[in-house]
């Protein structure tokens, strides 16, 4: 018997990541060293009192059924926590539904809200999974360039009018992933109204919102006044409380759109474990000063790396925030190429742009994953890799 995919599942583009992990396992498996700067994993560790919350409370073998759906206490905390750190209040029974971390709710957005035949606005780059979710829906994706020269926000008002008349939905995400960009408040506000004037629901991804860098401020849509009339926001504890195992995040705002992603998930999962509800609610609702130590060792990562890769003549834009470095390539390759050649050459594993996007090309993604000992490494590494391989190539500014 043959089995062969849905022609659905045909359509996600899975090929770059499944060669680039090809390519890391072959190094390997040759004895050599890799600095794995490709996977958005933290590796940095829950705070000590959140891990001794998740023991407590395992220790209760009443709590080792069905939640079905997240306890009032975590509602309550997402709402303590959008309070304390963005000014934002939220009814927490009404604007919060928890998730199985923030790709769960995102993966499943699109076939709770567009109808086969219907337009979603979608950034490129962008996550992979905004555009997988709608291939899965049976939406059709409609790609917002993100341009340097736009400061890479998209530009609403060269979308076509044919196009959104049959828009259902739009994705955004500052600071976002992999161009590490920030929003503010003017960009919001256009697109709530841009939102209201068509009829379209907005999706902002939140993930990295407490990965802000050189004090700029940290600043949610939900903040925007209209902004819960017209969309939602995701959002995690993966990489706010290195939670990623976890699996736990939630979105907040409109209540109707929350509504129906809730009555989704009721068809597919049956809630989260209490003892790692109970650990994201402490993480939620405690001291926030691991937070704020948190995003400045990750600025210093930053720097370490960035500030190593000028001395190989790389001169690459500091990122405002997340844990990435979005980075444009020498001239001469594609991104690809040069992605593999680092690990080849190098042994330091880069995520190629175009794993992101048509306009990914000609950049990659680094991951500020690794003690800043190892960034240093890696920084020479690819100093030594370009003084042998670019043979004088102009490095693009």
């Amino acid at each position: 018997m043959k089995i062969t995919a849905s022609e659905k599942l045909k359509k996600l583009t899975t090929g770059i990541f499944t060669e680039l992990a090809d390519k890391k396992r072959d190094a390997l498996k040759r004895g050599k060293d890799i600095i794995d700067l490709s996977v958005g994993s933290p590796d940095m560790t829950p705070s000590a009192y959140v891990v001794d919350a998740l023991l407590e409370h395992s220790k209760d073998i009443t709590k080792y059924g069905y939640t079905l759906k997240g306890i009032d206490e975590f509602h309550e905390a997402v709402a303590h926590f959008y309070k304390q750190r963005y000014d934002v209040d939220l009814h927490p029974h009404e604007e919060v539904l928890q998730l199985m971390g923030s790709q769960d709710g995102l993966s499943h957005l699109a076939t709770a809200i567009v109808n086969p035949g219907e337009y979603v606005l979608v950034p490129d780059p962008g996550y992979p999974i905004y555009e997988a979710s709608v291939a899965l829906a049976g939406g059709i994706v409609y790609p917002m360039p993100l341009l340097e020269e736009n400061q890479y926000l998209p530009k609403l008002d060269e979308i076509p009018q044919e196009i959104l008349q049959k828009t259902k939905m739009m994705i955004i995400s500052y600071p976002g992933n992999p161009v590490t960009a920030l929003a503010n408040a003017s960009f919001f506000e256009e697109v709530v109204a841009f939102a209201r004037k068509y009829n379209i629901l907005v999706a902002h991804d939140f993930a990295y919102s407490e990965l802000i860098f050189d004090q700029h401020p940290k600043l949610s849509f939900m903040s925007i006044p209209g902004a819960k009339e017209v969309g939602i926001e995701f959002n995690s504890l993966s990489k706010t409380f290195n939670l990623a195992g976890c699996r736990i995040g939630y979105v907040v705002g409109n209540p109707e759109a929350i509504s129906i992603l809730a009555a989704l998930k009721s068809h597919i999962d049956y809630g989260i474990f209490y003892p790692i509800q109970m650990a994201a609610v402490t993480a939620l609702t405690s001291d926030y000063t691991a937070l704020d130590n948190q995003a400045r060792e990750y600025e210093k990562r930053r720097d370490i790396l960035i500030a190593g890769l000028a001395k190989a003549g790389w001169q690459v834009a500091k990122s405002p925030a997340t844990m990435f470095v979005w980075a444009k390539i020498p001239s001469g390759w594609t991104s690809r190429e040069f992605a593999f050649e680092l690990i080849e050459k190098a042994g330091v594993a880069v995520v190629p742009g175009d794993a992101f996007g048509k306009l990914g090309e000609g950049y990659v993604r680094m991951a500020l994953v690794q003690a800043p000992e190892k960034l240093a490494e890696a920084a020479e590494r690819i100093q030594q890799f370009l003084e042998e391989k670019v043979n004088g190539a102009v490095i693009e500014k």
